[in-house]
């Protein structure tokens, strides 16, 4: 499957592609590079608003706290 067509953009990504926690590769895994990319909130919020997510919204859509 192609990467996600907005992954150069996306903060999280960017912030997040060399973490090796198993949670930030499972999201990478499964919303950047997988089968889950059409359930990204994330890519969702581009879409509606033409602006990008909050940089703290992980791909699920829960704000991570500061």
């Amino acid at each position: 499957m192609s990467p996600c067509e907005f992954l150069e953009k996306c903060s999280f990504f960017n912030k997040y592609q060399d973490e090796r926690s198993a949670a930030c590769e499972g999201f990478i895994l499964q919303y950047c590079r997988g089968s889950s990319q059409h359930e990204c909130k994330r890519k969702a919020y581009r879409k509606e608003r033409n602006e990008p997510p909050p940089a703290d919204m992980l791909p699920n859509g829960v704000m991570l706290r500061a």
